[in-house]
């Protein structure tokens, strides 16, 4: 089952369940589209995989089957 994952991982931009903007690897490393499809340009930085966009999980599995509150957020590093 999925994480899913509360924001991008890159912007920290947050990002619900239902967010159509989720974009996930095969790994779930999450990020926004505007940081996937932008500056990441279609690749995952930690495991160099694509990105799909993440499936919404149903409103009604949501009490049973909650969305991770754990963030996970690895800023970009200015060189």
């Amino acid at each position: 089952m999925l994480e899913m994952r509360p924001g991008c991982e890159r912007c920290d931009a947050d990002l619900a369940p239902e967010s159509p903007e989720a974009r996930i690897c095969s790994f779930e490393c999450t990020f926004c589209a505007s940081c996937a499809e932008g500056p990441l340009e279609g690749r995952c930085p930690n495991c160099g995989g694509g990105f799909t966009p993440r499936p919404a999980r149903a409103t009604a599995l949501l009490d049973r089957f909650p969305a991770t509150t754990e963030r996970t957020y690895h800023p970009p590093v200015e060189a």
